[in-house]
């Protein structure tokens, strides 16, 4: 079941140096909340925290609060690598495990979470997540085959598929198209379209038609300065916050004169 997720008070640090500062926001369920903003305002700083990832980098911390349905993801206790099991993650590049193949990459994360599934049961999970992904009709016939081999928009399909395979409630995406090519991008733009119907999905792009495209909302992000941390300017309904910005600086960014 897709989850809401409340932001509050967020800040994110790489040792001594903040990189994001004091964000607040809402994501509603089964919706695609997009962020936007100019190179190395904290997007991706921001969208990593939301699965604890941000710690993974080293002097990586946080200060504030991130609820999935009421549950602090940061509370005492809590394991990180839980969080990632329901807060899945598809990356920039696609990164299928190089020597396996499409059907064992698409498997990966139920074997890692050591439970045991029987050979027909994982069999529908693969296919499911493949269907899921829009990659089953193209890859059905070589299953066996190593998933490197895949063309790059069917290789960040598959990344898909491996993430929804262990039915998160979220899906994070940190610019999931930016190394594809038209065609490639307008299949995972269609593929979005119809995963929100069952996850939550929070998008990091630098396309802003992209943004307008595919988001219900929208969060704009800038820093003052070279040095400075990245401040949430302002979110709202994609179509106000491009047709209609509250803030002068988002105005501006998504009508080129900065960014």
């Amino acid at each position: 079941m897709a989850k809401r997720i409340d932001v509050s008070g967020l800040s994110a640090y790489y040792g001594s140096h903040k990189a994001i500062d004091d964000i607040s926001m809402t994501v509603e369920p089964r919706s695609v909340t997009a962020f936007i903003g100019p190179s190395g305002c904290g997007k991706s700083t921001f969208l990593r925290t939301l699965n604890r990832m941000h710690e993974v980098t080293p002097g990586g911390r946080v200060e504030g609060k991130v609820l999935l349905d009421e549950e602090n993801l940061y509370g005492t206790g809590v394991d990180p690598v839980s969080v990632r099991r329901v807060v899945g993650m598809v990356f920039q590049r696609p990164n299928p495990f190089p020597t396996m193949s499409i059907y064992d990459n698409v498997a990966a994360g139920i074997r890692l979470n050591g439970g045991r599934v029987r050979k027909s049961e994982l069999d529908g999970i693969v296919e499911k997540s493949l269907k899921g992904a829009n990659l089953w009709n193209e890859v059905k016939d070589r299953l066996d085959k190593p998933g490197a081999g895949l063309s790059g928009g069917q290789q960040q399909r598959l990344c898909i598929a491996r993430a929804i395979a262990v039915e998160p409630q979220v899906l994070l995406m940190d610019e999931p198209c930016s190394a594809l090519d038209p065609i490639s991008t307008l299949a995972i733009e269609d593929l979005i379209g119809e995963l929100k119907e069952r996850f939550t999905i929070v998008i990091v792009t630098h396309n802003m038609q992209q943004a307008a495209r595919v988001s219900d909302r929208t969060a704009f992000f800038n820093l003052a300065g070279v040095g400075q941390p990245g401040k949430l300017i302002e979110i709202d309904d994609t179509e106000r916050i491009f047709s209609n910005p509250s803030v002068q600086a988002t105005e501006d960014y998504i009508s080129g004169r900065f960014g």
